[in-house]
């Protein structure tokens, strides 16, 4: 397989080496190792328990890891934490705090800011452009517990869209939401690999792997394969994967294809 970067000198924007966690105290991944292009959306496929977001949260040092390291762009997360922005499963956060929708997408400057220091009307600028780009703007003075789960997760991904990263770590972002905001979601990704931003994002559903991603990370306990859609979305690798809980894999397995065939002679 063909490694990202590999006529060039640029640091990959994710490198993952022999990463194994656990969860409370039962091993969830083991050895898991590998780098990914820049300016690409990367899917994180496999099946429910395989341990997907337990990497996103090892790669970003949320949960302890018991061997293994990732680093960013050649270097440490310590050194590289304002170059990436993480946005976690909607699930995982307080939505009765009491705090309305622009504060929330201004929190994705904090990193930006002094110690006390007040966000200036750059970065209010900045927030506000990127409730408009997600279409949230009417409801920025809303506070959070009045949002659909859809509009919570367009809120979450303004504000990492206003921390001005260039790498993002998404957790299930299509996860539970709405058709708009899954439209929002796509035109997002579209906009930032234009700008040569990397994402990379735990993602379940299979049917829409092959049009939404460039590459793919396929994890059940371990690395099972990653690469492009054209070169890893096989079905020998969704059978490595999935194994007998994929009843549908002969169906779901043509259906990809042809996206994939699609989506060549679009770019053709």
């Amino acid at each position: 397989m063909k490694q990202p970067n590999s006529n060039t000198h640029t640091p990959s924007p994710l490198s993952v080496q022999h990463l194994s966690m656990r969860y409370h105290h039962k091993p969830v991944l083991t050895d898991v190792s590998f780098e990914i292009p820049e300016g690409k959306a990367i899917a994180i496929v496999g099946p429910n328990g395989a341990g997907k977001s337990t990497l996103l949260k090892g790669i970003m040092g949320l949960e302890p890891s018991i061997e293994g390291q990732a680093s960013f762009f050649g270097e440490s997360l310590d050194k590289k934490r304002q170059a990436i922005a993480y946005v976690p499963q909607r699930e995982e956060i307080d939505w009765d705090f009491p705090i309305n929708v622009l504060d929330v997408v201004l929190m994705g400057r904090h990193g930006q800011l002094k110690l006390w220091q007040r966000p200036s009307q750059l970065d209010i600028d900045i927030a506000e452009q990127a409730l408009k780009d997600l279409k949230m703007w009417d409801f920025k003075n809303r506070q959070i517990s009045q949002l659909s789960g859809g509009q919570q997760q367009r809120v979450f991904l303004a504000r990492a869209l206003a921390q001005q990263a260039t790498l993002y770590l998404m957790d299930e972002p299509f996860a539970g939401v709405d058709v708009a905001t899954e439209q929002a979601i796509i035109e997002l990704f579209k906009e930032l690999k234009l700008q040569g931003k990397t994402i990379v994002c735990v993602h379940h559903d299979l049917n829409t792997v092959g049009e939404y991603f460039d590459w793919i990370i396929f994890i059940n306990a371990r690395l099972i394969a990653a690469g492009p859609v054209e070169e890893v979305l096989t079905k020998e690798n969704l059978n490595k994967t999935y194994g007998g809980r994929l009843s549908l894999l002969n169906d779901l397995t043509e259906q990809m294809y042809r996206t994939q065939l699609n989506k060549a002679h679009d770019t053709d």
